[in-house]
């Protein structure tokens, strides 16, 4: 069986671009035309002009006709020129020495005018007008063709362009964004085009949650421009934050006697660990036990961090942990892990083993509870979001398919979660179990 959840997404583009092959095709069909290559030429005009989004349509369609003037202008000159002296025409090189020469004036005319967004389609319409010479009997006539066919594939582009294809908005789901899928790490800036779809989606109404793997301190800041009307899932799912309200909705603790056990199987083997607990809404780390100059170091940026005003002191109070983090090597965290992840099972936890994007070849054993998983915390969230929307909800994962983040696997996760949200009417047919 082919896994076609791995296959691209059909935009609207691509959509819109078939459709416009469609009408070209048809409205040489009501014209009387069949065959030759004119319909072909409208089409491929169609193709060409289609653009993903237009800002100003006016701007576009000026453009788009101007071109063609430009180009079907400069191609009859060309042809009453070779019919004028034929003998340019009789050597093949001479002949597309013309024609590229007649390309170069067709793009410098568009610029001279200051329309250089139409200096593209200028050098197709002269080329589409040219390129049957010598086989043409009458050269006004066959501009006039050309320039027809031009302008139909070129106006059926604007239409179909400009026009806003049937949709639904999915307002009855929420959606699930790993923030590791919009950002290469928690300390890199969030480009701006993830802010504005980001907004874009909010003020139209779409309800998204973005899931973190760590403390949400960081993320708030690159996200402050950000608006969300769903908290975050935060800490690999051991808390639900709500970044509107500032505060932390749930919080999944590890158990005292498992805190201790995990800090005495530490102590055993002379393991220094960070312990984080979420107190009065603030998120407060700790160390315990010999810090190596790794952790110093890395405690120190932390401290020096103005967006760790929550670190409190290196001893550990009585308060319950969230989860526990240990920093070292990555194959000596493997190690350790590998020895520990029986004895885990057993105490009703789990551990997450993740690379360090402040530090290269460094990893970090994150040790939670066993019910502190991104699953449950999406359960949980679900139960209060129908609760405060006094709607029936359903959850939608809108994940990269890769691991390693991209500009490009991030640029699909926000063209899937637009699509999600605000799907093509047709498309609900071709839904699984319709």
């Amino acid at each position: 069986m082919p896994e076609f959840s791995h296959l691209p997404h059909m935009g609207k583009r691509m959509i819109k671009t078939s459709i416009a092959v469609f009408f070209c095709m048809l409205i040489y069909r009501i014209l009387g035309y069949q065959g030759g290559t004119m319909p072909v030429e409208a089409a491929i005009t169609a193709i060409i002009c289609m653009q993903p989004f237009i800002s100003d349509s006016r701007t576009f369609a000026f453009n788009r006709i101007s071109g063609t003037l430009v180009g079907a202008f400069w191609g009859m000159l060309f042809l009453l020129l070779m019919f004028r002296f034929p003998v340019l025409g009789k050597h093949h090189v001479i002949l597309y020495v013309f024609m590229a020469v007649g390309v170069l004036i067709s793009v410098y005319s568009s610029v001279a005018l200051r329309i250089p967004d139409a200096s593209g389609l200028a050098a197709i319409v002269f080329m589409c007008i040219v390129a049957r010479y010598p086989d043409i009997e009458d050269p006004i006539l066959e501009v006039a063709r050309r320039f027809l066919g031009v302008m139909i594939g070129t106006s059926v582009a604007i239409v179909v362009n400009v026009v806003r294809l049937p949709r639904e908005k999915n307002e009855d789901t929420v959606f699930f964004v790993r923030g590791k899928d919009l950002t290469p790490n928690r300390f890199a800036q969030v480009p701006a085009g993830v802010l504005f779809h980001m907004n874009r989606l909010h003020e139209d109404g779409a309800k998204i949650c973005i899931v973190l793997e760590h403390a949400p301190a960081l993320f708030t800041m690159q996200m402050s421009s950000c608006q969300l009307s769903v908290p975050l899932i935060v800490m690999d799912g051991a808390a639900i934050f709500d970044i509107s309200k500032n505060r932390y909705i749930s919080v999944t603790n590890i158990e005292r006697e498992k805190s201790e056990w995990i800090r005495k199987f530490f102590a055993e083997r002379q393991i220094g660990f960070f312990s984080y607990a979420v107190i009065n809404n603030r998120t407060c780390v700790y160390h315990s036990g010999e810090m190596n100059e790794l952790e110093i170091e890395i405690l120190k940026r932390l401290q020096r961090s103005p967006y760790r005003s929550y670190l409190n002191g290196e001893e550990q109070n009585d308060h319950e942990v969230v989860y526990y983090k240990v920093i070292e090597q990555e194959e000596e965290l493997k190690k350790l892990q590998s020895e520990l992840e029986p004895l885990l099972r057993e105490q009703g936890l789990r551990s997450v083993l993740r690379d360090q994007a402040s530090s290269p070849g460094i990893s970090g054993l994150y040790i939670y509870s066993a019910e502190a998983t991104v699953e449950n915390a999406r359960t949980l969230l679900m139960e209060l979001l129908q609760v405060s929307f006094g709607m029936e909800l359903k959850p939608m994962n809108i994940f990269s398919r890769s691991e390693r983040y991209s500009e490009r696997e991030a640029s699909m996760v926000l063209r899937r979660l637009m699509h999600a949200y605000e799907p093509l009417i047709f498309k609900k047919y071709f839904r699984k179990g319709n």
